[in-house]
């Protein structure tokens, strides 16, 4: 009864994120505590779990609310001007090859294995790019978030660990013997990026002609606007409804006004920019500590005086408040799910659905639906809930507990944690993207899925992982 319920809730709440009914703040904090009152919990326990779950997000929602605040401030201060021109310039407005860059610059940043700082890195970098040449900010989402996956498989990265820990073996041999799967997924994904970079190209030159149907809401490419059109042979043409193409593109100006810009102070910046991710990936404090301090130099440098910060921190509130509530909201669904042992309940279920004619082929299955099994379950729950129930079936019919720790980290938190509501930096992503929830997970799921698999192909053919244990 209790997992029927903890996977009705999941099921609630990604219909309503898809079908965008209700806001995301309604549909994680408003569906879960409807459904702890109906497993009988009483008022003070559910307050109990709510705490609890608030607890375990405020850290994440601060770090949230100040590191937008503060590359808000960058971005007016003109800080991404010449790192935009230089892109745009090496790329030539050319969608495909801004689309890989993306990527590429994902799975650099994410070689600390932290995937706020990986966010927080290349989406704030690559969006102004992403604005100036009317690309969909989903497609930057996407290619971001399949960097990142891939990368989450390293040894430091948190599902590993947790997988180690669980099994009570070094991370190295979980990992290496997946190395050349996981050099397989960097493949996918920069091909990936590079199919979503020509449709975008396709897409953008619709609407230059004139074709309405090809807008779409997370790009700023609108019909009747001069907009960079990119040719296949590498060159631009700007064009707009009925121009015929002569108009020239203009130049990008990433501040809402020409007197925020602050090119004097451009090397202070870079520095605070600098020492502000170099004490991140070192965790010389909090993240939240260290964007609170940055915020506060970047203020004070940039635009001193009362009059001017409050305008500054005005400017960037609303969507920053907004993600941090939704943040909230998320904290709250993982208190109720934690806290009335739906999610345990949820991962002996899980685990014991499956036939034992099937059993054999464990780790496929297992590997097959990890990246879906990211919607369900965060990583926590998963290596330290759902894998010690699924080495014991397996250990029933001789499958290695490494074969399906394998087959787990291939796609399950990792590939697929960057469509995961069961963790902080997937808000952290879709905030600093500014695309809704819903339709990041289902622009983004099909491609996280489909290098997870073909990772997968490559384990077994690499022979790391069996198809079927006889």
């Amino acid at each position: 009864m209790l997992s029927l319920l903890g996977f009705g809730t999941i099921a609630i709440i990604l219909l309503l994120l898809f079908t965008q009914r209700v806001a995301a703040i309604v549909a994680l904090a408003g569906v879960p505590l409807a459904a702890a009152f109906l497993a009988g919990n009483s008022p003070s326990e559910v307050a109990g779990f709510v705490k609890d779950g608030l607890g375990g997000v405020v850290g994440v929602a601060a770090m949230f609310l100040f590191a937008i605040v503060f590359f808000g401030i960058m971005r007016d201060a003109g800080l991404f001007d010449p790192l935009i021109a230089r892109i745009v310039k090496w790329a030539g407005s050319a969608p495909p090859t801004v689309a890989v860059a993306t990527t590429a610059l994902a799975l650099v940043a994410h070689l600390d294995g932290a995937g706020a700082v990986t966010f927080l890195i290349a989406v704030p970098a690559m969006l102004p790019i992403y604005e100036r040449l009317g690309m969909s900010r989903l497609v930057l989402a996407t290619c971001v978030g399949l960097g990142a996956g891939v990368m989450n498989i390293v040894p430091w990265g948190g599902p590993t660990a947790r997988a180690a820990a669980t099994l009570g073996v070094d991370a190295n041999e979980l990992w290496v013997p997946l190395i050349p799967a996981q050099i397989a997924g960097v493949v996918f994904a920069l091909a990936i990026a590079y199919y979503l970079g020509r449709r975008e190209r396709t897409r953008l030159a619709k609407v230059a002609a004139g074709d309405v149907k090809a807008e779409v809401e997370e790009s700023t490419a609108r019909v009747g606007q001069r907009i960079p059109v990119p040719t296949p042979g590498g060159t631009d043409e700007s064009a707009s409804a009925g121009s015929g193409g002569d108009e020239t593109p203009e130049e990008p100006d990433n501040s809402d006004e020409p007197s925020l810009l602050r090119p004097k102070l451009f090397w202070v910046n870079v520095v605070l920019v600098v020492a502000t991710l170099a004490a991140l990936i070192a965790a010389v404090a909090p993240p939240e500590t260290c964007f609170i301090i940055a915020t506060i130099v970047a203020l004070l440098i940039n635009y001193p005086g009362m009059k001017a910060q409050s305008a500054r921190i005005e400017a960037h509130a609303v969507g920053a408040m907004l993600m941090v509530g939704t943040l909230l909201a998320a904290g709250v669904l993982l208190g109720v799910l934690d806290g009335s042992g739906m999610i345990e309940s949820m991962a002996v279920s899980a685990a014991n659905v499956i036939p034992d004619w099937m059993a054999p082929a464990l780790p496929l299955i297992v590997g097959v639906f990890a990246v879906p099994m990211s919607l369900i379950f965060g990583p926590d729950a998963y290596y330290f809930g759902v894998l010690p129930v699924l080495i014991e079936v397996g250990d029933q019919f001789g499958i290695s507990a490494i074969h399906l720790a394998q087959a787990s980290i291939i796609g399950e938190e990792t590939v697929g944690f960057p469509i995961s509501p069961m963790t902080g930096a997937f808000y952290l992503l879709v905030g600093l993207a500014k695309v809704d929830i819903g339709r990041h997970i289902r622009h983004t799921i099909g491609w996280a899925w489909l290098v997870s698999l073909g990772m997968l192909g490559v384990a077994f053919a690499t022979g790391v992982i069996p198809v079927w244990v006889s």
